[in-house]
């Protein structure tokens, strides 16, 4: 005998718990401080705020400055 291809019976709803400010902290900490990091190497990294020596890392990231509307020439 064949089954139906939809189930008669739907499945039980779990209920959605929140998620609390307590676990939620850490994480948003740790995208913010990427997101600067990210920010400092598409923005800045180059010149007199250079941390590396060296064009490598501007010309890693010079599409994206320009994408992203930074001056780098």
């Amino acid at each position: 005998m064949a089954s139906p291809a939809v189930p008669t019976t739907a499945p039980a709803a779990t209920p959605i718990t929140p998620v609390s400010l307590k676990e939620l902290a850490p994480w948003a900490l740790f995208v913010g401080v990427l997101m600067l990091v990210l920010l400092y190497f598409v923005g800045a990294e180059q010149g007199a705020t250079s941390v590396f020596q060296g064009e490598n890392i501007h010309e890693w990231l010079h599409d994206g400055r320009h994408l992203l509307g930074f001056p780098c020439h």
